[in-house]
């Protein structure tokens, strides 16, 4: 057996203390000195719920944790770091998005996977993303609503306002007389609604024989509609064209005093020659009229002799 000095014994339980101490710490705290696991890091602007130990997952599987959480110097974000298993692979594009994991609190971060041919090494870091949680979601509603409502209640506000002191007694008066004036006339208006609703019913069976009326019209017009549709119109102009140019042919004519009826109209002459000989014609026939035995005798034994005083 070995004889140790107390002093070699005091340090190797020193030794042994530190180490179980460091040991335990890191186990506590998540992590192992005798791992292989990959470190990588991400910036976010703010982590508010995010504690050392969260959860790393990948599709919903955990695959490593958060081992520090750090502010920048210059205050512009707040550093994470990320312990993945060393078996894991993810791409320098791939996304850590911080979530909430519960309804009650609570962040992790969740690794998106992103198709690159560039692995990310050891120490690499991460694009960040946060996603908003249930209560942001519902402030990112309420506070348009909550503006809305402010707003509407600063234009009540301002109506009220206006209204009293707008509302004075007369004018109080005014409205009311409007409102009774308005109801009169509704009542005037119902009257009149129901007196045309009477003389409508009255005359029902009148008004019944005027829409037939006007039924049958209309079928009458259509079908002189539909029979003034089928004449001919192209026929019977070209018939009125042809009697124009005969009627031109018979004027020309006579126009140019060829003919009987051309000599008539453009030969004076000839008028007073058939005016001389009518009027001669005339006096003939009176003078028969009057003394018929000038010129018509009958006798049995032949003509008698005219006598000188005749």
């Amino acid at each position: 057996m070995l004889n140790l000095s107390r002093e070699i014994k005091t340090a190797i339980l020193v030794f042994l203390g530190a180490s179980a101490f460091i040991f335990g710490f890191n186990y506590l705290k998540g992590t192992s000195i005798f791992d292989n696991d990959k470190k990588f890091f991400a910036i976010y602007e703010d982590v508010e719920g995010l504690e050392v130990g969260a959860k790393v997952t990948i599709n919903g599987m955990d695959v490593g944790k958060v081992t520090k959480i750090d502010i920048l110097p210059d205050f512009s974000g707040v550093r994470v770091d990320l312990s993945l298993r060393g078996d894991i692979d993810i791409s320098k594009e791939s996304k850590a998005l911080l979530y909430e994991s519960g309804l009650i609190g609570g962040k992790a971060i969740s690794i998106v996977p992103a198709e690159t041919n560039s692995l990310a090494e050891d120490g690499d870091q991460l694009p960040s993303q946060i996603k908003p949680g249930l209560t942001e979601l519902i402030n990112q509603q309420i506070a348009p609503l909550q503006s809305k409502i402010e707003n509407m209640l600063t234009s009540a506000d301002s109506l009220f306002a206006g209204v009293s002191n707008v509302m004075n007694y007369e004018t109080q008066d005014n409205l009311k007389n409007l409102l009774k004036n308005l109801t009169t006339t509704i009542e005037s208006i119902n009257d009149i609604s129901s007196r045309m609703v009477a003389v409508v019913d009255d005359n029902q069976a009148a008004l019944k024989a005027t829409l037939k009326n006007i039924k049958g019209t209309t079928t009458n017009l259509e079908k002189m509609t539909d029979s003034l549709a089928g004449i001919q119109w192209g026929e019977i102009a070209n018939e009125i064209q042809l009697l124009a140019t005969n009627l031109t042919a018979i004027a020309e004519p006579i126009a140019e005093g060829e003919g009987t009826i051309g000599q008539l109209i453009k030969n004076d002459s000839l008028y007073y020659h058939i005016n001389a000989s009518t009027e001669a014609l005339e006096t003939l026939l009176k003078d028969l009229k009057a003394h018929p035995k000038r010129y018509v005798h009958f006798s049995l034994f032949g003509r008698k002799e005219t006598s000188t005083n005749e």
